[in-house]
């Protein structure tokens, strides 16, 4: 509730006893109706949750089953030369990059080919999907809308939802789903998807699924969503997401139910920024200051070698005042 009309509804409960007394009548029930109807104005409102609320994601039990040790293991679908989910131990707790103890894949882990983005639910279930690599050749592209679960207690890897399968599947863009973001209040997966795009023809979705009956709930349609993540900073549940056409930024605002509020709106642009001027978002997380970190990339819905995909990274802050995100590295 803002403070002035927290100052409103004080005033009035201060001026209702001695008013009663000295109002007529009409004018009494009309002061009444009014502050009944700023007390449930307040009460309709979303309640404001910080982002800690959002981040609800735990270890999967098949860990310890599989004798690894939570604390310093991690999973991963990024090594170049071991296709699907792979399990890792490290040497070092909390840092992927040092020395690998042991690793190890379970055999349904490959069953989707190459795969890209992981997302770690409140309950440690899995959800991935896949992603070409190079070439397709592991990858078709009559499967690039599939998402896949990893069973959290089990480890065992299985077809979650296929997404509706687009009229234009084609040749010229290998892409499917590309994102993934989580809303651990609603437990609402949320998924982009640029199957059937073009060059030249934005045909993408973004899906919002509910995670408990596996149904799609709501979608945004005719969009190229990537890297997508969800904060709280303007007081609104937002999910945040860049596009494959420009270098544009956009928010919309999520409900109570996990569903989409309203369109699609500009939030701020990596247009000009970084080595190349037009880096298109990769991945977008809030930061523990709610801050925006954005990891950007060139992207032109091609196949690029890992080797030549060059990333920056960029930090956005929520200027209270001007009510806009500034660039602060």
């Amino acid at each position: 509730m803002s403070s002035n009309l927290k100052n409103i509804i004080i005033y009035i409960k201060m001026l209702l006893p001695t008013a009663n007394c000295q109002l007529p009548t009409a004018n009494r029930q009309l002061l009444t109706a009014l502050t009944i109807f700023l007390l449930t104005l307040n009460s309709c409102k979303e309640e404001v949750v910080d982002y800690q609320a959002n981040n609800c994601k735990r270890n999967p039990t098949f860990m310890q089953t599989f004798g690894y040790n939570p604390s310093f293991s991690y999973l991963t679908t990024s090594d170049e030369k071991i296709m699907g989910l792979v399990l890792r131990e490290s040497t070092q707790a909390g840092n992927p990059n040092a020395p690998v103890a042991k690793q190890m894949q379970h055999p349904s882990w490959l069953t989707g080919g190459w795969l890209a983005p992981i997302l770690i639910a409140g309950n440690g279930d899995i959800f991935t999907a896949p992603a070409p690599f190079i070439n397709i050749l592991n990858n078709p592209i009559n499967n690039n809308n599939t998402i896949y679960k990893i069973d959290g207690k089990t480890g065992i890897m299985e077809v979650f939802l296929k997404l509706p399968s687009s009229d234009s599947i084609n040749t010229e863009n290998p892409f499917g789903i590309i994102g993934m973001a989580l809303l651990c209040e609603t437990n609402t997966l949320y998924v982009s998807s640029l199957a059937g795009s073009k060059r030249h023809s934005e045909n993408g979705h973004i899906y919002a699924i509910d995670i408990s009956s596996g149904k799609i709930i709501d979608q945004v349609n005719n969009i190229d969503a990537m890297g997508m993540g969800i904060t709280y900073v303007t007081g609104k549940r937002k999910l945040y997401f860049g596009t494959g056409r420009s270098s544009d930024i956009f928010d919309i605002t999520l409900d109570k139910n996990g569903k989409f509020s309203g369109k699609p709106s500009l939030a701020f642009s990596l247009q000009d920024l970084g080595i190349r001027g037009d880096d298109k978002v990769r991945k977008i997380r809030p930061d523990a200051k709610d801050n925006l970190v954005v990891n950007a990339m060139e992207f032109n819905y091609n196949l690029i070698a890992p080797r030549e995909k060059q990333e920056a990274v960029y930090k956005f802050a929520y200027d209270e005042e001007t009510k806009k995100w500034v660039l602060i590295k």
